[in-house]
């Protein structure tokens, strides 16, 4: 679902206060913390995180999961062993009802992520 909204707080407030609003603070978060200087923004209609000029990560809510869209995943998880038995497309990861965020790898995938791109490395479509 797209929302049209401007900024990160007014996505924020347009999205049900239902699983996905949890799932998708919980994955903000991890963002956030793992990248505090990171920008979080706006684009395409969904949030969105990078240096102000070239994005990282977008988020977005949709109507059966959360996605985490991040170029190529297997740039940045070659093995598949970080989001082993999530549900993933070339560039985004599903985040459905079910999934128990703590239980899998994500997080140490974002880092990863982050890690890449901080340092130059293309993780980009």
């Amino acid at each position: 679902m797209l929302y049209d909204v401007k900024t990160p707080e007014e996505y924020m407030e347009a999205l049900d206060k239902d699983w996905r609003y949890d799932k998708l603070q919980m994955v903000r978060s991890i963002i956030k913390t793992k990248a505090p200087d990171i920008v979080e923004g706006i684009e395409y209609k969904m949030l969105s995180y990078g240096d102000g000029t070239n994005g990282l990560f977008y988020l977005n809510a949709q109507k059966n999961y959360v996605s985490l869209y991040v170029g190529t995943i297997k740039k940045v998880d070659p093995d598949g062993a970080l989001l082993k038995g999530m549900d993933l497309g070339k560039g985004c990861i599903r985040i459905k009802k079910s999934i128990k965020i703590d239980e899998t790898g994500l997080e140490e995938f974002i880092e990863r992520a982050i890690d890449y791109w901080k340092n130059g490395i293309d993780v980009g479509c």
